[in-house]
């Protein structure tokens, strides 16, 4: 299968009062067009950092990150993080327009694509709200809408669900696997790479779990997870992969295709 993303050889350290903290060494990753890759492991080693680095925010000390040239009018990447960084001086609908303002699309356009956005997240009637009247859970989905109004062939998510409430966390999931599949292009779904420390929400969502640990952060696991969607919370999907990782925390490395 074609990699859209091949990481080789990167490291990144950060200093700070004169002492340097190595978050990533010679890491090794290739990601696959149209897969839904999870990664998970506890804070600190670097899973939010990677992604900053494939979305070119921050920039790696050796190595490269390879990103496949999207095709003509489309983005290579979006990032959705944790808080949904909603400008709460912009109504809903120019929220999600922000980053359609750097195209050559005109405002009738740009607006257009907003509202389909807007749409597609089941947000379409809340418009001209302004941020502070969303909860939570809709301000989340404005984000995603914002990410997605610039079609966006990567599509990067930074633990996008964390602070919401079980029924909300779970409500969001689906509908990020609903709009998933409507974004599709002919058999092929969009490429995201969704960071959690959630190894449940790991494996409802992803095709594929890489488990990350140490500091500097390397891959402990890589778990391909083979359940038939749509998949059923509590069908062991989740237990299978609960074990799994914690051999690989216990010091065996789990080698990449391994099924679940």
């Amino acid at each position: 299968m074609e990699s859209v993303i091949e990481i080789g050889g990167l490291s990144l350290a950060f200093t700070r009062d004169g002492e340097t903290n190595v978050v990533l060494r010679d890491f090794n990753l290739k990601v696959a067009r149209g897969e839904f890759l999870a990664i998970v492991g506890p804070s600190g080693v670097g899973k939010s950092t990677l992604l900053r680095v494939i979305a070119g925010l921050a920039r790696p000390g050796t190595g490269e990150v390879r990103i496949a040239r999207p095709a003509p009018g489309r983005t290579s990447v979006a990032l959705v993080f944790q808080d949904a960084r909603l400008l709460p001086w912009r109504r809903v609908i120019s929220n999600v327009g922000f980053g359609l303002e750097a195209t050559s699309l005109g405002s009738q356009k740009r607006r257009e694509k907003a509202q389909g956005m807007l749409d597609l997240v089941g947000l379409g009637d809340l418009a001209q709200r302004w941020p502070h009247q969303l909860s939570g859970g809709q301000r989340q989905r404005v984000s995603l809408a914002r990410a997605l109004a610039v079609e966006p062939e990567i599509l990067l998510m930074d633990e996008p669900f964390s602070a919401l409430d079980a029924i909300s966390r779970e409500t969001l999931q689906d509908e990020l696997l609903r709009v998933w599949r409507a974004t599709a292009e002919g058999s092929t779904p969009k490429t995201v790479i969704f960071v959690t420390h959630d190894i449940e929400e790991a494996a409802y969502l992803a095709d594929r779990v890489v488990v990350l640990s140490g500091s500097p952060g390397r891959i402990v696991g890589d778990h391909r997870i083979t359940a038939a969607r749509p998949r059923v919370r509590g069908d062991g999907t989740a237990d299978a992969l609960v074990s799994a990782v914690r051999r690989g925390f216990g010091g065996e490395l789990v080698s990449d295709g391994g099924a679940i």
